[in-house]
């Protein structure tokens, strides 16, 4: 039993879709569920009947906002499928599925190569480890370069792109490839159903040689075994090659390049294929580290061991609550108890579903690398661990970005008080990535996220969902304040005596600036202190009280960022000194060093891509320099200009009606969050 287990393990590829937002992901997938019989007709985005598209909003805006789970098989494989969101307001949807995957195809437009937000989602790659291929899609547009594609994805993504595949002709006369590793022609007729299996064209038979030269001498000098066969036989055998692209994706020191046009229904199969190849197994990448009681611990993806899952999604819908969970160790059954490691509590497991976007089927078990959704877990949240009773687990939970727009929402009627909350209560136990808080100066709700669209999304579907009438306030965008110039020595003493057993805290500390890339910076707090004049324990103590203190900064009641904290000398009572004594001394020492500090507001920025006709470039500049924007350079792409620029966020608001004003509806925009960046003191 338990070999059939692992064996069935080496046929399964948890694989993500990645890319920028119109980049072809969803009609990728879509294309990948048709060719492996899993649906009969090709869902089209513009048509709204796409089966990972399933949300109205999505169907309603033609982008995907929601990571939807798939499954289907190809080759004797089953692959378990996520089509991620690809605008940059969803990056968090992003963040959560590539925590529980194995392996990832990013999909590039062949016109535009790599863009703002497929850059961001390869970077949300690489922390994670990801090994990934790359699907240069839409070769069938007008303008579309392979080697241009390829190109910026060596210039601006820096992997070794490894090509393995020749266009066969091009733009609209696009109609098939060129395999370079078995040397064949793959050439889909109209209406074709399969590829047809040629021999290479003649009149590329000498370009396909040479860049099969160029890819073995590639793979040659990334990987031992394969030059080793290189210098003895000065060429790779079609098997040597394909081991070493294998080893070099799922290593991460080269990226195979496939190309096709999934619109067309050309080069999805060799993409299947290249899946089942080179992409890991659950068995292929390291076993999954957690921790209990401070002791690390790891569990491999063995049916048999204990259970460790992680919840990444949670989603309400109308006939329960659904919880997807990526199965590391263990199995799971119908009617099992678990642990929430998170909650620190019992959960019982009602069903296991696979998941097919909106449609579920009833399975009895799961296994050491699936993905399934279950029904009956009542308080588990998106990044708890859900572990064997007996053998407790924390997994490492997807990390959340900090919310960056803001807007005030209440119910249209005063009837509808309660129903609001807990619509919004809703939202937030399905998408951690949105806050809501209540304005102690306005007591207004307030509810914020990772951007405009971001917002309008979620309160949509408050509207939708929940039947409520929302008003919604004008967004703003959160900010931050740090210190510019710092001050040394500042003393506090607290001391307090109202009967009984009194505080006692005396503490010195220095305050510095701390930067990085982002010019956001942090927080870091380190003791100088010696001689044990201020007990370890209270150093603690006081770095969490300094740490409260970042709640509020004196320049304008905004979270301060980007300081370090040195305490350097301190001194104890014998009786009155205590933790609380000195997390209190730590706050208030902070806070009064804060107001001695020079101190700046920062706002976020972003990066802007815009394109537009090139008779429209010099309106689109003036109305950046209008909105603050930096510009960082523009160039000609397939008869339109693109112009990438550094805006403040708060002066991006309503960009896109005015963009389409400006260009009669023929102007796009991007925008990715680059950091933070000094706001001006009119502010």
């Amino acid at each position: 039993m338990r070999t059939a287990l692992v064996h069935r393990l080496t046929t399964v590829r948890n694989l993500g879709i990645l890319a920028h937002v119109d980049a072809g992901k969803t009609t990728v997938t879509e294309r990948i569920l048709y060719a492996t019989g899993t649906t009969h007709r090709r869902g089209e985005v513009h048509d709204g009947t796409t089966v990972t598209d399933f949300d109205s909003q999505e169907r309603d805006r033609g982008i995907t906002i929601f990571a939807a789970a798939v499954s289907c098989d190809w080759d004797g494989h089953r692959i378990n499928l996520i089509d991620t969101p690809g605008h940059v307001d969803f990056a968090d949807e992003v963040e959560r599925s590539l925590r529980v995957l194995d392996g990832a195809v990013a999909v590039f437009d062949a016109v535009a190569g790599v863009e703002p937000q497929s850059e961001s989602v390869w970077r949300q790659a690489d922390r994670h480890g990801v090994p990934r291929i790359a699907f240069v899609n839409k070769l069938d547009r007008a303008g579309a370069d392979l080697d241009t594609a390829v190109r910026s994805i060596r210039e601006r993504l820096h992997p070794a792109p490894l090509v393995v595949q020749l266009p066969i002709g091009s733009e609209d006369g696009f109609t098939g490839v060129v395999d370079l590793v078995g040397m064949r022609a793959l050439v889909w007729a109209d209406g074709a159903e399969r590829p047809a299996v040629e021999p290479v064209p003649p009149d590329l038979r000498d370009e396909a040689l040479r860049r099969r030269r160029l890819l073995e001498e590639a793979v040659a000098e990334l990987h031992p075994d394969a030059f080793e066969e290189f210098c003895t036989a000065s060429a790779l055998s079609a098997p040597t090659l394909t081991v070493a692209l294998r080893d070099l994706t799922r290593s991460g020191d080269g990226v195979v390049v496939l190309c096709g046009s999934a619109y067309r229904n050309r080069g999805i199969e060799p993409l299947l294929d290249a899946v089942v190849s080179y992409l890991p197994s659950p068995l292929d990448v390291p076993a999954v580290r957690g921790s209990h009681d401070g002791q690390e611990q790891e569990r491999a993806a063995d049916p048999e061991a204990p259970l460790a899952a992680l919840a990444f999604k949670v989603n309400a819908t109308p006939t329960g609550r659904l919880t997807y969970l990526r199965l590391y160790a263990g199995t799971i059954e119908k009617g099992d108890t678990v642990w929430d490691a998170g909650a620190r509590r019992s959960e019982r497991i009602g069903r296991i579903l696979r998941v097919q976007a909106d449609r579920h089927a009833q399975v009895e078990r799961a296994v050491a690398g699936d993905i399934v959704a279950v029904v009956g877990l009542k308080s588990t949240r998106a990044g708890s661990t859900l572990c064997a009773p007996r053998a407790p687990l924390v997994l490492e939970p997807p990390s959340v970005a900090d919310p960056v727009v803001t807007v005030a929402v209440e119910a249209a009627r005063s009837t509808d008080t309660d129903r609001l909350a807990t619509a919004l209560a809703r939202l937030v136990e399905e998408d951690p990535s949105l806050v809501v808080r209540t304005d102690p100066e306005t007591a207004q709700t307030v509810l914020s996220g990772m951007g405009e669209l971001h917002l309008e999304v979620a309160v949509e579907k408050i509207r939708r969902a929940h039947g409520l009438d929302v008003n919604v306030g004008r967004p703003t965008v959160t900010y931050r304040e740090t210190v510019v110039r710092g001050v040394s020595g500042h003393v506090h003493r607290h001391v307090k005596q109202d009967g009984g057993a009194g505080q006692f805290a005396h503490v010195v500390v220095d305050v510095e600036p701390l930067a990085d890339e982002s010019g956001a910076g942090g927080f870091a707090f380190r003791s100088v202190v010696t001689g044990g004049r201020v007990p370890q324990e209270y150093v603690r103590a006081v770095e969490a009280g300094c740490r409260d203190a970042l709640a509020e900064g004196p320049a304008g009641g905004h979270p301060v960022t980007g300081l370090r904290v040195t305490l350097t000398d301190g001194s104890t009572h014998v009786k009155d000194s205590s933790e609380m004594a000195f997390r209190t001394a730590g706050r208030f020492a902070l806070q009064g060093a804060l107001r001695a500090c020079a101190m700046a507001v920062l706002e976020p920025v972003v990066e802007v891509t815009v394109t537009v006709p090139e008779d429209a470039v010099g309106g689109v500049l003036g109305d950046l320099a209008a909105r603050r924007g930096r510009v960082g350079g523009s160039e000609v792409r397939a008869g339109a200009a693109v112009v990438t620029a550094t805006v403040p966020l708060a002066e991006l608001f309503g960009y896109a009606t005015r963009l389409r004003s400006r260009t009669q509806g023929r102007g796009t925009f991007t925008a990715r969050p680059t950091g933070y960046a000094p706001a001006p003191a009119e502010r």
